[in-house]
């Protein structure tokens, strides 16, 4: 297992589904995590206590990521609570799913938000102690639809796909810094909110897959441990696809 102690890592939208399991993960390789969440408030604490019991450190911290003094915020809450603050994993994500004759402004900008601008507000604030460590891993969690394109998806793809451009910028602005920046782009994952898709769009996306199986919240975990480690420290402006071969 990678060796994170004495590292501490920020998780946005990590109390639940995929950021629940990589906080988790991060943990377990002795990293103090702080899980970000908006309403989450029960599972966030349910989450501290795990990780606690299991002889680590967690600060669970509110606060809606779309807002650039909340955003702020939540850094400054890692940094008080643990003088550091090493990896950034932007997680948190909505979709709105809509045709595009049928989606609304709101519909387009809502999504945007969360997907795209958080993204930015977080990056901005966490880079700054970042650069004074010169030591850092930011890791952005997209999607499949980010590449391909999805019927439906028209404002999730959108900023699914901007976050190549905007991860690849970090990157090159960074890298003198030794910051490094990667996007994991995930395939259908199966968690507690994605175990109502309709069965049919489950199938049809079985039948593509090259593995035998579906995704789990672990499979990006751990390529989310890999990336957050010293030993990815030359891999950097990256869009790695955890899809068991679906966007090929």
């Amino acid at each position: 297992m990678f060796d994170l102690s004495g590292r501490v890592a920020l998780v946005t939208g990590g109390s639940r589904g995929i950021g629940r399991e990589i906080a988790r993960r991060l943990a377990q390789a002795g990293a103090y995590v702080a899980i970000n969440y908006l309403q989450s408030a029960e599972q966030a604490k349910s989450l501290r206590e795990e990780i606690e019991a299991a002889g680590g450190k967690a600060l669970i911290t509110q606060g809606d990521v779309r807002l650039p003094d909340d955003a702020e915020r939540i850094v400054k809450d890692t940094l008080d609570a643990f003088g550091r603050l090493d990896i950034l994993v932007n997680n948190a994500g909505y979709n709105r799913d809509t045709l595009i004759l049928r989606m609304t402004t709101d519909d387009w900008d809502e999504v945007m938000a969360l997907n795209l601008r958080a993204v930015f507000l977080c990056t901005r604030a966490a880079l700054k102690p970042m650069m004074r460590q010169r030591w850092g891993r930011i890791v952005n969690i997209g999607s499949v639809s980010g590449l391909a394109g999805n019927a439906g998806q028209a404002n999730y793809a959108a900023a699914k796909s901007g976050l190549i451009g905007f991860t690849r910028a970090v990157a090159r602005e960074m890298g003198s810094r030794n910051v490094t920046a990667n996007l994991i782009m995930p395939g259908l994952i199966i968690t507690e909110l994605t175990k109502d898709i309709r069965r049919e769009i489950v199938e049809g996306v079985k039948q593509r897959l090259l593995v035998s199986r579906l995704g789990k919240a672990e499979d990006v975990a751990a390529t989310v441990l890999f990336l957050a480690s010293e030993e990815a420290g030359y891999i950097t402006g990256h869009v790695l696809p955890v899809d068991g071969g679906l966007g090929l």
